[in-house]
């Protein structure tokens, strides 16, 4: 239970680009802290001067560099009765943005933790995508290295619920071809960049041809990309040998053991832990 005497961490939603957007709740979660920690200071304060909210004289900022040091200054700023707002460049607090650690902290202290709910870019690519919403996973921002990224998405290449992810304008091509490479380039997706800004724009068709796209003319901005989940697949009698040899077939391709493993439970609807007796019994 929160202690009455100790402050209250506020996690404030930021408009995404269009400040329209923006609550009088977070007017107001802005205006009556007595700290405000920001990822941006500098964009926090282009984004007051717009909302024409007076900040509090107390300003820190609060991203990836910095998080884990100031995490204790916060902390005993909230022990101490202080009212902290944390807000980001956009979106969500803690949602592949800096926040969770400061969460944690707090909650273990006792102290009280409330948010201004406001925009987010996971469940607004959503909306507009197209494509299954009932069930989703987000999987932030995918691997920055070529192996890790292919490794990762032959994991995800039977997941059955629709998948978010953000990604980068330089990574995005090659981010794309891994995913058309694990997931078939048939798999339904929707590319959105800028969302709510004024270049808003949502490319939707089959992760091939996004992929072709995308090398064709590179889209810029802040790239949100939704990709359909995996259609139920008929399971497929194999013996123990054709899975074998199924994984050896993958590996030759240049895929390590265990995505080997992953590609040929997505391709049979073999349980992966078969595929893998059978992968170990063949050695």
């Amino acid at each position: 239970m929160a202690d009455d005497h100790r402050g209250q961490l506020v996690l404030a939603g930021a408009p995404l680009g269009n400040t329209a957007d923006a609550s009088e709740r977070l007017r107001a979660a802005l205006a009556d802290a007595d700290l405000v920690a920001a990822e941006d200071t500098r964009r926090l304060h282009r984004l007051a001067a717009e909302l024409s909210v007076t900040l509090p004289p107390r300003i820190v900022s609060y991203f990836e560099g910095n998080e884990e040091r100031r995490t204790p200054e916060l902390l005993a700023e909230l022990t101490a009765g202080t009212r902290v707002t944390l807000i980001t460049d956009g979106g969500m607090p803690s949602v592949s943005d800096p926040g969770y650690r400061l969460v944690r902290a707090a909650i273990d202290a006792g102290v009280a933790v409330t948010a201004v709910p406001g925009p987010s870019a996971v469940t607004t690519a959503l909306a507009v995508s197209g494509l299954p919403c009932d069930r989703f996973c987000f999987e932030g921002f995918p691997p920055r290295k070529p192996a890790e990224r292919r490794s990762r998405y032959a994991e995800l290449a039977a997941e059955p619920r629709t998948l978010v992810f953000f990604e980068s304008p330089h990574r995005i091509a090659g981010s794309l071809a891994d995913l058309a490479a694990a997931f078939g380039a048939d798999r339904p997706a929707a590319l959105c960049r800028e969302l709510t800004k004024t270049y808003e724009q949502v490319r939707r068709g089959a992760l091939g041809e996004l992929a072709a796209g995308v090398a064709d003319d590179p889209p810029r901005g802040e790239i949100t990309l939704v990709v359909a989940g995996a259609p139920a697949v008929p399971r497929v009698a194999r013996s123990a040998a054709e899975l074998a040899a199924a994984v050896d077939a993958q590996q030759a391709t240049g895929l390590s053991r265990r995505d080997a493993i992953a590609a040929v439970a997505a391709e049979t609807g073999t349980p992966r832990r078969e595929v893998y007796a059978a992968a170990v019994a063949r050695r």
